[in-house]
């Protein structure tokens, strides 16, 4: 019977160091990019949607 003792205080303490990076690592991702790649990325959406816009067919109205 040989169980490995555990202190509850430092546990918790060390799942929530876990948790936070975890949380963090997320936020590098989510809010860590440069003014020049924010720009970037929204060029290239509004070119995007340019481009499908451009695709579009009015309907033609039929005198019926």
């Amino acid at each position: 019977m040989n169980a490995e003792v555990v202190n509850l205080r430092q546990f918790r303490k060390k799942q929530a160091r876990s948790e936070k990076e975890k949380q963090a690592e997320q936020n590098r991702i989510s809010f860590g990019r440069t003014k020049a790649e924010k720009h970037l990325t929204k060029a290239l959406n509004d070119k995007a949607a340019q481009t499908h816009e451009a695709g579009h067919i009015e309907p033609t109205k039929t005198d019926e």
